[in-house]
């Protein structure tokens, strides 16, 4: 400006301050629109809560009397206040203010915010709710598990805050690369500004306007701001989808991976097994087998007694508690139901009967080399039949691997389940590279073969007995973490609902963030490159430069703040 007013030129440095502080205003904005995306996120907790006291004890530090009389009833306090173990109202329609366990009421609960599930999830006593979500139509008496700075929001909130400070690789290429530029392009000027008018005889007036075009134009602005607004909004925008990634760095590792290792239980299946196939023999009914079976078992906290207990009661089969039951250590259990006895227990414990026939021998065989775990039922005097268990795929693990697939990435299973499990699920998710019965250790080995092997790896498990794989991988993924602290401090990226669908997502949208990152930076030096050649032949004005300057500046920001809408 001050340059123009030396030459003259009033219109072009009146434009010049004109453009100039529009382009900084709208900057300004759109950089505050992107991370108004993180700050709207993550400020979603109520500030207060609704808290309910028995009437028998009163507030802490309080006995029963005028003010707290003897019969429940409620206060509203500061969320921050709230100790762990309280019992807060969450009323219909309001947000859950503290990570808690229902304990009394139903309802549909909104947990988008914080997982990203697109539908409300069915909550009811004995179920987690979080910071943040938005409940439905019932009223739901909650007890509270984590105090406010510890909830799975307020680990959000830090780790969106800190992902913002760590820079990646393309922003620092552009720090360094403008370093460099932004000196040269100085010199540059001022060899503009004098050496026509020394060596070449032009005019001093010409060549000091020519040379204040090229400063103008050069201004690293666009350069230097167009990946740091890609960077904000390709974080807000999968934070938005439930996945949390700890900075630029990882926000681009998965555009570059060539493999993904997973882990099978809690990973690929829900790590809980269910009741898959019920084989009744002897005359016996699928429903006598599940009521005594039910009837051994309940009571057991065993995950088998569990399972077998729980498709009892969802076939509306009766569940009696046995009578004198006696566990088998390591093989069953046996107890009295309507006045005989009965074991239950593993095929090993069928042969060291002496009941097993050559026939049944071969079914419980094949059986267990499908993956199956079987569990026999019988008494003294025959075996009643047979229940199968599973730990079967999730519903959408087919899908989300053929997704990876059709990605270009190669899958492989890791897991420290047996081979013939390992292989059923294999089989059925169609995965080709399975390496089972591995330790953590052993986990970690195949971890670092396959990154010395193929380069970029990335490792997907539950975050705790994964850990060591995790962090020896190019990028650890945590899965289904919406509550472990473990698997939100060791991995690099969170995914916060059980959803693997998230997985192809997150590569795709790693792609889409670097290619905006990428067409940033070339149009960028593309439009610097064209006004520059332009300024050292004289034909550009201030005007023009700074219109220039500002509208590519514009339009890379809006370019990156495409990131924060889902393409779909």
């Amino acid at each position: 400006v001050a340059g123009a007013i030396a030459l003259g030129e009033w219109f072009e440095a009146a434009s010049v301050s004109v453009l100039f502080a529009l382009s900084l205003l709208l900057e300004g904005w759109y950089v505050a629109r992107a991370r108004r995306a993180v700050a709207e996120l993550v400020d979603l907790a109520p500030t207060e809560a609704i808290v309910l006291h028995d009437g028998d004890h009163g507030d802490p530090g309080h006995g029963a009397d005028a003010d707290h009389p003897a019969h429940p009833h409620e206060h509203r306090v500061p969320a921050a206040d709230v100790p762990v173990g309280a019992r807060v109202l969450v009323k219909p329609g309001e947000r859950v203010p503290l990570d808690g366990e229902v304990v009394a009421g139903r309802s549909g609960v909104d947990q988008s915010p914080i997982t990203g599930e697109s539908v409300p999830v069915d909550v009811g006593p004995g179920d987690e709710v979080f910071a943040g979500s938005v409940n439905g139509a019932g009223a739901l008496e909650v007890r509270t598990t984590r105090a406010a700075g510890e909830t799975t929001l307020a680990r959000i909130r830090r780790l969106v805050r800190d992902a913002q400070s760590r820079r990646s690789p393309s922003e620092t290429f552009v720090e360094r690369f403008a370093r460099v530029y932004t000196p040269a392009v100085m010199a540059l000027a001022l060899l503009t500004w004098v050496v026509p008018p020394l060596l070449l005889g032009g005019a001093w007036s010409a060549w000091s306007y020519n040379a204040l075009v090229l400063l103008v134009i050069a201004c690293p602005c666009a350069l230097v701001i167009s990946t740091p607004v890609s960077v904000v909004s390709g974080l807000a925008a999968a934070a938005r989808r439930g996945v949390l990634v700890k900075g630029g760095a990882f926000l681009e590792a998965p555009a570059r991976l060539t493999v993904v290792a997973l882990d099978k239980t809690g990973t690929l299946t829900a790590g809980r097994p269910v009741v898959h196939r019920i084989l009744p023999l002897d005359d016996h009914t699928e429903e006598d087998l599940l009521r005594v079976a039910a009837a051994v078992e309940v009571g057991s906290a065993h995950p088998l007694a569990e399972a077998i207990v729980a498709r009892a009661r969802e076939a509306g089969v009766p569940v009696v508690r046995g009578e004198r039951a006696v566990a088998l250590p390591g093989q069953g259990v046996s107890a009295e139901v309507g006045g005989t006895r009965y074991w239950l227990g593993s095929h090993r414990y069928l042969e060291s009967r002496d009941q097993e026939t050559p026939e049944l021998h071969e079914r419980l065989e094949a059986l267990e080399a499908d993956g199956h775990t079987a569990v026999v039922l019988g008494n003294d005097d025959h075996v009643c039949g047979v229940l199968t268990l599973l730990d079967a795929p999730r519903p959408d693990a087919r899908a989300a691997l053929d997704a990876l697939r059709a990605q270009g990435l190669e899958l492989v299973l890791l897991t420290g389940d047996n081979a013939g499990t390992a292989r059923a699920i294999a089989r059925e998710l169609g995965l080709s590279e399975v390496r089972a019965e591995l330790l953590p250790e052993d986990k970690l080995a195949a971890v670092e073969e396959l990154v010395a092997r193929h380069g970029r790896v990335a490792m997907v498990g539950d975050g705790v007995n994964d850990a060591p794989a995790l962090a020896a991988s190019s990028l650890g993924i945590a899965l289904g973490a919406a509550g472990t602290a473990a698997a939100v401090e060791t991995a690099d990226v969170v995914v916060l609902a059980d959803d693997l669908s998230r997985l192809p997502w997150l590569v795709r949208h790693a792609r889409r963030t670097l290619a905006v990152i990428r067409q940033n930076i070339v149009a960028s030096l593309a439009v610097k490159a064209l006004f520059i050649a332009l300024a050292l032949g004289g034909w550009s004005t201030l005007w023009g430069a700074i219109a220039a300057d500002m509208g590519v500046s514009l339009a890379v920001v809006t370019n990156a703040l495409r990131l924060l809408r889902d393409p779909r």
